[in-house]
């Protein structure tokens, strides 16, 4: 689910006069597409109009953490995360039908924006996106393992006592959230409140979906050497009110990706993934409230290379 953006104030874009972007070199930070109507920026994306049936997603290199979208890029991370999220749209194509149009960038923008933006971008059919984020998680850790700790239960799921933190559970649960407004956390909620958002039929099918959508994932990645501990899932309704999987799936951005060779149950375990990031801003003196700091060169580049390990690991090209 797409939410405006608010720049960080110390945020100056470098614009190259020959290029319809603005852009934060080496990073993609924000875009500019002449030809075509800005729709919305989110917190990653910038969302433009193809016609009334389609739309183009730009993943840039922005960076946001706990809902603060950070001065500086990660270079080649929109680019990472698309070429993730389309190895699992084209694996997952069996379970549920996604949201991937068939049209072709280079019809739609001057040859410059497609040689600087067909590796971070697709065209998308347009859904009434559900207001409801599907979360999975198979291990107790992050704001999981706060709520157990509080109240032995994750999401009105009751577990059992003493687990340790990062414990795998039996069988991975749902535990969904809706969005709260512009600048809020999300906000979790039960299955049974999901059901008075959508309906008990569409919760149970996101439900149902989400967790064969994990399971497959878990398995495929678990041979390859990570462990996803947790992810989530958007979904929207085509015109004849169908299912359809929308937004990424399965990311560094999106997922909890370990190692397993360092994971161990007791601990938050190293990771492939946006929490090295987090944890780094966990030593600082900040609210978690904008302006956001900026963020050393080296914490930069070795959170562009977790996001490039898992993305060499999960789809076996460099």
């Amino acid at each position: 689910m797409i939410r405006p953006l608010c720049y960080p104030s110390n945020f100056r874009p470098i614009y190259t006069p020959t290029m319809s972007t603005y852009q934060t070199l080496p990073g993609i930070f924000e875009t500019n597409i002449a030809n075509l109507e800005l729709i919305a920026r989110g917190k990653v994306r910038d969302i433009y109009r193809i016609d009334d049936d389609n739309m183009l997603i730009v993943t840039t290199d922005r960076l946001s953490a706990f809902d603060v979208v950070f001065p500086q890029p990660i270079p080649q991370k929109g680019e990472l995360l698309t070429q993730i999220s389309n190895f699992w749209f084209a694996r997952t194509g069996d379970i549920i039908t996604n949201h991937l149009s068939d049209l072709d960038l280079c019809d739609y923008v001057s040859q410059q924006d497609y040689d600087l933006l067909e590796s971070r971008s697709i065209i998308v059919r347009r859904m009434k996106t559900l207001p409801v984020e599907a979360i999975v998680r198979g291990y107790v850790i992050g704001s999981s393992w706060k709520d157990y700790q509080a109240t032995g239960n994750i999401c009105g799921i009751q577990l059992p006592p003493g687990l340790p933190q990062a414990a795998q559970l039996s069988e991975p649960i749902f535990t969904p959230s809706t969005k709260a407004a512009v600048g809020d956390h999300d906000t979790n909620v039960s299955f049974e409140q999901t059901i008075v958002l959508i309906g008990e039929e569409k919760a149970a099918q996101i439900r149902d979906i989400s967790i064969r959508l994990y399971q497959s994932a878990a398995k495929y990645a678990r041979e390859r050497g990570i462990i996803i501990a947790d992810t989530k899932f958007e979904f929207g309704l085509d015109d004849k009110d169908q299912l359809v999987l929308i937004d990424e799936i399965l990311t560094p951005d999106s997922s909890r990706f370990w190692p397993t060779d360092q994971y161990r149950p007791g601990i938050s375990p190293p990771s492939f993934d946006k929490q090295f990031i987090r944890d780094y801003l966990e030593t600082l003196d900040w609210d978690k409230t904008p302006p956001a700091p900026e963020i050393p060169q080296e914490i930069i580049d070795k959170t562009r290379q977790k996001y490039q390990e898992a993305h060499d690991i999960l789809t076996g090209e460099d």
